[in-house]
């Protein structure tokens, strides 16, 4: 019965330019279920998008609001004095100077340390280079 069915079938002539018919039809398909996944992604994107502006929105106004109220506070602090004696101020800028002054000057000799050492190997590279010439 199936053989029949297929020479029955492969006896009905084909109506001319159904091939391009149907694969222009099959293209418009194609081009509609593209359009309508954009627009999806669209909507989608807009969903997403909206809530994240809104929330970054509020989070940077309550920030520049509790910076501006931290500024406050600070700039009171800061237009005070630290040392009501001008002595004491003047003992502690030297403590703070000499700490400065004794770290500084051991940073320098770990720095003079390495120099020697990169003087030495560069001048042994120099010496074996001159060898194999």
């Amino acid at each position: 019965m199936d053989q029949l069915n297929w020479k029955e079938l492969e006896q009905i002539p084909i109506p001319e330019g159904l091939s391009e018919r149907l694969s222009t039809k099959i293209d418009q398909w194609e081009q509609q279920e593209k359009s309508q996944q954009r627009a999806k992604r669209r909507r989608l994107f807009a969903h997403v998008v909206r809530p994240a502006a809104i929330a970054a929105s509020i989070v940077l106004v309550f920030g520049v609001g509790f910076h501006l109220l931290r500024q406050d506070k600070y700039q009171n602090l800061a237009e005070q004095d630290t040392y009501q004696d001008p002595i004491k101020a003047q003992q502690e800028a030297q403590r703070a100077l000499t700490l400065l002054a004794v770290n500084l000057n051991r940073g320098l000799g770990h720095l003079e340390k390495a120099k020697a050492l990169s003087d030495k190997t560069e001048q042994t590279l120099n010496e074996q280079l001159n060898t194999l010439k």
